[in-house]
């Protein structure tokens, strides 16, 4: 634990060395998640994570991607398919096995949003041929790179970081692009393994840029709506830390169970674990697979108060919680993973059935040998 030490007090003086401009919840789309597999499992892979996803979970897991390149997929909707979210990445494993590195692109959208803006012309009367249409959507490019630290029969070390590009716009109106760093180690002892990412450890920001006609902001002045200005936003630092025990229950069947904990220092959260200035959000997931081809998968996040079912009176407050769960099946070097998870909140649940692709594109003759 000694060597990674010095890692977490740069991680805390870096933090604390940031001015305070920032929003708190800045870049939400970036906390999605990315995989069905990850997805079904409440979010919980720091430190398990071995396939081509880890460029967005931690990108240390990377250098698991051995000998042939992978590629990763997934699409997943909101609200009955108004909100929709894309992820894909691509990893390639260096000669040697020893380094990988990642390019991945995740978009958050919502596209055919109407514009009213003109819809009542200045003699009072409407026309809806005044109606156009524009999307509002959310972009984030990373790009991975993942190392072997030590190798051994009773211990692997690994580290990788990633340099991300973030781009937000709203219709032709307001546009932003930021820059940020992720970081992240994954140590392995014998059926343990271990995992601390810091996202954000330079703090993102994102510069945005507004550009309204001289009729718009005519329109906006009358209807009583504020001009935005240029301003930049500000993400502040995470850290996430999570544990992981593999439990073999016989030769063709294992058991993973993963633990997880979020540790954001903007000040209280609605989190099971909240103070000031530093707030927990723990996570809980399993994994059982059977002959390395099916998998069933479970987990439990996103813990809050809320108010108590039909206790509107007495404004009683309960402890809440999502539940999460899925499968994935593996034919050759082709991996379908599934997940029935909630990408809304508690209070207005809308469960959504999550599809993931996972494809190693290893040639012919290796796919002929490995079978």
């Amino acid at each position: 634990m000694k060597t990674y030490l010095p890692i977490l007090i740069c991680f805390i003086l870096l933090y604390n060395s940031v001015p305070a401009q920032f929003r708190k919840y800045s870049n939400e789309f970036l906390n999605i998640g990315a995989g069905a597999k990850g997805l079904s499992m409440g979010g919980t892979l720091i430190a398990s994570v071995n396939d081509g996803t880890a460029g967005y979970w931690n990108p240390a897991g990377l250098v698991s991607v051995r000998d042939f390149p992978q590629v990763n997929l997934m699409h997943a909707e909101y609200f009955a398919g108004i909100g929709k979210y894309d992820f894909a990445s691509i990893a390639i494993p260096g000669t040697g096995n020893k380094r990988t590195i990642a390019i991945t692109g995740l978009r958050f959208a919502i596209d055919d949003i109407m514009n009213t803006l003109f819809l009542v012309e200045p003699d009072g009367t409407i026309n809806y041929n005044n109606i156009q249409s524009f999307s509002s959507a959310d972009y984030a490019f990373l790009i991975s790179y993942a190392q072997k630290l030590k190798e051994s029969d009773k211990k692997n070390i690994h580290f990788g970081f990633n340099a991300k590009v973030i781009h937000r716009s709203v219709g032709k109106f307001a546009k932003a692009w930021g820059f940020g760093l992720d970081a992240g180690i994954q140590w392995m002892q014998k059926k343990w393994k271990f995992g601390i990412v810091g996202r954000d450890i330079t703090t993102t920001f994102n510069a945005w840029s507004f550009r309204f006609t001289e009729r718009e902001k005519e329109v906006l002045y009358l209807t009583q709506n504020e001009i935005p200005v240029k301003s930049t936003e500000f993400t502040a630092p995470r850290l996430v830390l999570g544990v992981c025990r593999e439990f073999p229950v016989s030769k063709k069947v294992r058991l993973i169970a993963e633990s997880n904990i979020d540790l954001t220092f903007d000040g209280k959260r609605n989190t099971l674990l909240s103070a000031n200035p530093v707030s927990g959000d723990p996570r809980i997931g399993m994994e059982l697979t059977i002959a390395n081809v099916f998998s069933l998968r479970g987990g439990i996040y996103n813990f809050q108060k809320a108010l108590a079912d039909g206790d509107t009176l007495n404004q009683k407050k309960v402890w809440i919680y999502q539940p999460s769960g899925g499968a994935g099946f593996k034919i050759g070097s082709v991996t379908i993973d599934y997940a029935f998870t909630n990408l809304a909140n508690q209070s207005n649940p809308l469960f959504t059935h999550v599809f993931s692709l996972k494809l190693d594109m290893m040639n012919p003759k290796t796919r002929t040998n490995n079978e």
